[in-house]
């Protein structure tokens, strides 16, 4: 299944999905130091966004979120590429000063924590593997 969007930040990654179909907070809402996501109201609260490719409808909260997802990159515990629905400020910030690709125009209620995908940033494209 290949679902088409846009670039918001450039590059290529591929891993496993972490999708939440809540919308994500990264202030207070993910642990900079461990990748953890702890925002109470979450519904993939206790699980890790590093290494994997984080998937939400949009960020909400403070605009020290984008410091946050930095934090996560200095701390090497970033997510490898990031799919939403709607770029809204926060999140796109992050992702440009973290250098992390970022697809948006997703709908991520086709996407499932666990499935194997490809995304290219640069072509906006994201792969489920089948």
């Amino acid at each position: 299944m290949k679902l088409k969007g846009k670039k918001v930040v450039g590059g290529k990654a591929e891993g496993e999905l972490i999708v939440s179909q809540k919308p994500l907070s990264f202030l207070g809402g993910v642990d900079p130091e461990t990748g953890i996501v702890t925002d109470a109201e979450s519904d993939i609260r206790g699980q890790s966004v590093a290494g994997k490719i984080l998937a939400f409808p949009r960020g909400k909260g403070s605009t020290v979120g984008s410091y946050v997802i930095y934090a996560l990159k200095k701390s090497g515990k970033a997510p490898k590429a990031i799919i939403v629905e709607e770029a809204e400020t926060i999140v796109a910030t992050g992702a440009i000063i973290a250098g992390i690709p970022m697809v948006q125009g997703i709908d991520v209620s086709k996407l499932k924590s666990g499935m194997k995908v490809r995304v290219d940033a640069d072509s906006g494209e994201v792969e489920v593997e089948e």
